[in-house]
């Protein structure tokens, strides 16, 4: 996905396209009563690589994103011929035209295009309301000069970004702006920080020149404390990347040197598997949950579940649940970490903590979308606090969501963290995590999580 893109238009761009393409034709099929065979189905393999490429070629998701509606669905309809084109290019020279029904053919060709136009019109129209309903992507310009202007004149000039420009920062007292620009100056680089923190910024593009590079090193080592991502103009960089990827914003040209792994179809994928996996281990471990229930309660006086409040997605305050394992419920300025032989814990409750499954309701957090089933594990609100102060990039972790396990949990980072050297390594896993993330890997760290929890190592 790029900047200019909300994760529905990427959904559609990458999953709902082929699905109507190639399902039309199925359905147009089954109407018309035609049996379909193995030459159908290699019709549909062709189609959709041929497909996919073409509109690619097009980049006819662009004239949508500027807002010209009759040259994008021009676009789909050139596109569409090509790919006619093709097919019946190769449909001539392999002699396989004449195993399809011709009827069926034309009636796709007619239709795929219009059912095309109409669901992305559709999409369109939700991501218009979504934006409507404030859901406007907050956005900071460090620099004012000229690619900071154009950059905030193509923002202004194209409403369907949905990005909304606050102002620009910049040191020099006098700030030479085109008098078009409605956005204003609001401080020098020193109250940029401050200012994020204050509104929930969601996005900054830094146009400083090269020379200003120290300044830009400091400025990043300060954002690292923020959940904002971070665009680079122009494309030089040399700074430590996450997610990093070219990109642009009303054909300005931009460098993402620091986003969430999960936009796009990375998203869709990423949040699908949480719930498929979610909600089949709430299935199978129903009894289980059940008489982990009675034995909290029988094991001392309080809630069955213990709610704390930790650091989500973005930084913001969620609520997590536990089994409670404690005889205490602290979720103040001040939390010791369970410890070995710890007095508050309860006899039961340290069966739960050595064998994780005082964790099991955090699926729930899973289907309310909250955490992840993998993820940089949430600390605790106090914990956070002390910690992003003397770990540098510590708030990074927080571009994605929590998860019931994770990177560092698997490679021996589970359980307590006594020392600064143990919170930091934690990070720098967390971190790893975020830079390399894959579906495989997902999958990877949950196998190394079964096998770790059966040996039961660091868990107090």
């Amino acid at each position: 996905m790029t900047v200019n893109e909300l994760p529905l238009v990427s959904f559609f761009k990458r999953m709902v396209d082929p699905f109507i393409m190639l399902g039309s034709l199925y359905l147009i099929l089954l109407v018309q009563e035609e049996r379909f065979d193995g030459h159908y189905l290699v019709l549909m393999i062709i189609v959709f690589f041929v497909a996919t490429y073409v509109y690619e070629q097009i980049d006819l998701y662009r004239t949508l994103r500027s807002g010209r509606l009759l040259a994008y669905a021009r676009d789909i309809f050139i596109g569409w011929a090509i790919v006619v084109a093709v097919l019946l290019i190769i449909g001539r020279a392999t002699g396989l035209e004449y195993r399809y029904s011709k009827i069926a053919l034309l009636t796709w060709f007619g239709i795929a295009p219009i059912a095309l136009l109409l669901s992305h019109l559709a999409a369109h129209w939700i991501a218009v309301r979504r934006s409507q309903g404030g859901e406007l992507r907050t956005a900071l310009i460090i620099g004012a000069n000229e690619p900071g202007f154009k950059i905030s004149e193509s923002i202004s000039s194209n409403p369907y970004l949905y990005i909304e420009v606050h102002g620009f920062f910049d040191d020099r007292n006098q700030i030479r702006q085109p008098a078009s620009l409605s956005s204003p100056h609001l401080g020098t680089l020193a109250e940029v920080v401050p200012y994020v923190r204050q509104h929930n910024i969601k996005m900054l593009f830094i146009s400083l020149p090269i020379s200003a590079q120290p300044r830009i090193l400091n400025l990043l080592e300060d954002l690292q404390d923020t959940t904002a991502s971070i665009y680079f103009v122009p494309d030089i960089y040399t700074f430590d990347l996450m997610q990093a990827r070219l990109d642009h914003v009303g054909g300005v040209p931009v460098v993402g040197i620091c986003e969430t792994p999960f936009i796009g179809i990375n998203g869709v994928i990423k949040r699908a598997s949480d719930i498929v996996l979610a909600l089949v281990i709430q299935i199978l471990l129903l009894p289980v949950l059940m008489v982990i229930s009675i034995g909290v309660r029988l094991s001392s006086p309080g809630p069955i579940i213990f709610k704390q409040r930790r650091y989500g997605l973005n930084g913001e305050e969620i609520i997590v649940y536990k089994f409670r394992s404690m005889a205490v419920c602290e979720d103040g300025g001040m939390i010791v970490q369970a410890q070995r032989n710890d007095v508050r814990v309860t006899k039961f409750g340290a069966f739960l903590r050595r064998s994780s499954l005082d964790e099991l309701p955090q699926f729930f957090n899973v289907l309310q979308g909250r955490m992840s089933i993998v993820g940089p594990r949430p600390h605790a609100v106090a914990h956070n606090e002390l910690y992003r102060k003397l770990i540098k990039g510590y708030m990074l972790r927080h571009k994605v969501k929590p998860g019931i396990t994770g990177w560092a949990q698997v490679n021996g980072l589970r359980g307590e963290t006594d020392t600064l050297e143990k919170m930091q390594s934690r990070i720098e896993f967390d971190l790893d995590y975020l830079r390399n993330w894959s579906l495989p890997l997902d999958l990877w760290i949950i196998v190394r999580t079964v096998r770790e929890v059966l040996r039961r190592n660091n868990a107090y």
